[in-house]
């Protein structure tokens, strides 16, 4: 295949979403929606990309600065299409092959068919070949004018359209090969006396046709593809397209999701084998699940490493925590960022942590706040335990060795050590370091007063 840029216009503010953040920026299954179109370029081949920025530029700028293979190109006034690939002359300068351009509102352009539509404009040795769509109800779009030959003589936009041309239903969909050296010579003559009173990228057609070069259409398959985003309503609609793409592809590669329509899992989520998760789960932030896992109903996971045969439990919330194999979550269970759970380790109902490392075997079976703590192997925190990790100024840790057994309605007021196998009563306030092997109480004697109900 010959050389590849891209191009993915993306200055438009996008009023239509009543939002303080540019269109492109907003997301689309966990990444920016102007990331999917860029994937696309990337997996169809295009070795460089270039981003044609405006309305908050510096967003879109910072969220792409460690791609080495993005580039920017300011549009400063939005005078249209043609314009805003004219912008990148400077940045595509010297570059000779295929030129893809691309919408950043138009997310769910598959890799594939960018890989299918380029061939055959390289295949054809066309100067320009356009995308387009069938659709039963093309209003607002620009529609594709053909000679007898079937060669794209003119795209007309929908305010410029005659009668006539407005019942044609195959439409640009804004997606274009043009050939490297024609491109910014046509842009560069570009006129804009048209009723948007803008330079539209359409009207290099009419400079191809008039030179007598070659301009063809390739047609999508499914007109979804090439869907705009322009509120949130399209956006939802966007999502809803895209998950079930994901929750395919998990599907097809071996995972059980009992009902897809009702599971949201987000871009750049790995699950293995044999992984079972119910409806209402939402997994997101990169999140790694390994094989022959249980995630029940409602389960929420973000940015966690889950190893295999876990067991995640009905209504549990976990964000940027690491769980070892065999360990069982919940039900409504709540891991912080910074829990990091060995092997085999049991965290039950409304139990909480946050910052703790938890040694194989050990287990919170209910009711329980664990913070800033280091737990060994094959402790057992009894039900109602809390680390008093906080002093009002600073965070302070505990420290839990191998083999303790922790009673019910214990407080560790840290910072505070408790030795191996050591045994903590129920009840107990501890506020000091406690040596190994031994029975630590601190609570107030019972006192029996006989009689005291009668008298009263």
């Amino acid at each position: 295949m010959a050389k590849v840029a891209a191009i993915v216009l993306a200055a438009g503010k996008g009023t239509r979403m009543k939002s303080d953040l540019v269109k492109v920026m907003h997301p689309l299954c966990g990444i920016p929606m102007i990331s999917w179109p860029v994937n696309a370029a990337r997996e169809a081949g295009a070795s460089v990309i270039t981003l044609v920025v405006g309305h908050q530029s510096e967003k879109v700028r910072e969220f792409f600065a460690d791609q080495q293979d993005i580039l920017f190109a300011a549009q400063e006034e939005q005078l249209g299409t043609g314009h805003a690939v004219a912008c990148c002359r400077e940045t595509l300068a010297g570059f000779e092959g295929t030129v893809l351009i691309l919408c950043g509102d138009v997310p769910l352009i598959a890799p594939a068919t960018l890989q299918a539509f380029l061939a055959d404009h390289q295949r054809h040795q066309a100067t320009v070949t356009v995308l387009t769509a069938a659709m039963e109800n093309p209003y607002g779009y620009g529609r594709v004018v053909k000679d007898g030959a079937g060669q794209v003589t003119e795209i007309v936009e929908e305010k410029d359209a005659t009668p006539e041309q407005r019942l044609i239903r195959e439409i640009n969909s804004g997606i274009y090969c043009v050939d490297a050296r024609f491109l910014f010579t046509a842009v560069a003559d570009l006129k804009n006396d048209n009723a948007q009173k803008e330079y539209y990228l359409t009207d290099i057609i009419k400079t191809a046709i008039a030179a007598d070069k070659t301009c063809r259409s390739f047609p999508v398959a499914d007109a979804v593809e090439v869907m705009g985003v322009n509120d949130r309503v399209q956006l939802a609609e966007a999502g809803r397209v895209l998950r079930e793409r994901i929750n395919r592809a998990f599907m097809v590669s071996g995972t059980t999701i009992i009902d897809p329509e009702a599971t949201y899992i987000d871009h750049g989520v790995t699950i293995g084998r044999d992984t079972t998760i119910h409806p209402n789960v939402s997994i997101s932030g990169g999140t790694v699940i390994g094989d022959n896992c249980l995630i029940e109903s409602s389960v929420v996971i973000r940015g966690c490493k889950i190893a295999d045969c876990v067991t995640i439990k009905a209504g549990s919330v976990m964000e940027d925590s690491v769980i070892g194999r065999g360990a069982a979550i919940g039900p409504m269970a709540h891991l912080r960022p910074g829990s990091e759970l060995m092997d085999e380790v049991k965290i039950g109902n409304f139990v909480e942590t946050k910052k703790i490392v938890m040694g194989v075997g050990s287990k919170a079976s209910h009711l329980t706040y664990l913070g800033d703590a280091t737990i060994g192997s094959h402790v057992n925190i009894g039900c109602g335990t809390i680390t008093c990790n906080y002093d009002g100024v600073r965070k302070h840790r505990t420290v839990i060795e191998d083999d303790v057994f922790v009673g019910s309605d214990v407080q560790f007021v840290a910072p505070v050590s408790i030795g191996r196998n050591s045994l903590i009563a129920a009840g107990t306030t501890v506020t000091k370091d406690v040596p190994p092997d031994s029975l630590a109480i601190a609570r107030a004697p019972q006192v029996n007063k006989e009689g005291w109900k009668l008298k009263k």
